[in-house]
């Protein structure tokens, strides 16, 4: 960050009084500029035996499969943006059965948050944002042309507590 949105002046990285993370301060207004993680929402569509992926159409990692997800957008839950997140990438309307995975990526400053959800009928079909939707059965998966890790840790989790026969919370985190 160099200037602030405040004033428009330059800012500084310093120490903040009574915070114990240096932070962007305009010295002419004198405006904290905090910067936290973002949040990263999605879910995995269930159908029967089978889960619902999105081939990607848009930067980053353009042309391969991921669970369907974006960054949650001011004014709205975690569950409401990851309906949407859905359904601007597969056109199709889901229903929230609950949280699967929070996953971490400290260096990128994201938090990814993944509900299991059921699909409410197969009317799915690529958006601007996809260029291929498709549900798959655990053996079909193209585990090699997945996007994200993200997508691949929530893909194992769910596989695993099916074969189990539970429903769980995972955690995880990619570091660099």
């Amino acid at each position: 960050m160099n200037f602030c949105s405040n004033c428009g002046n330059t800012v500084t990285f310093k120490a903040v009084e009574g915070d114990n993370l240096p932070r962007f301060v305009c010295g002419n207004c004198d405006t904290i500029h905090y910067q936290n993680p973002k949040i990263v929402t999605g879910a995995l569509p269930i159908w029967e035996d089978k889960v619902l992926l999105c081939k990607r159409g848009i930067s980053p990692r353009t042309g391969f499969w991921n669970v369907p997800g974006g960054y949650l957008e001011n004014g709205e839950t975690v569950e409401e943006g990851a309906i949407r997140e859905v359904f601007e990438e597969t056109m199709s309307r889901v229903s929230i059965i609950g949280l699967h995975t929070l996953y971490s990526i400290p260096k990128l400053n994201q938090v990814y948050m993944h509900f299991l959800a059921d699909l409410q009928q197969l009317d799915f079909q690529p958006t601007e944002e996809s260029l291929e939707v498709e549900l798959f059965e655990e053996s079909t998966i193209p585990w090699k042309e997945m996007a994200f890790t993200s997508s691949t840790f929530t893909l194992k989790k769910f596989f695993e507590d099916r074969k189990n026969g539970v429903r769980q919370l995972h955690r995880g985190r990619f570091l660099f």
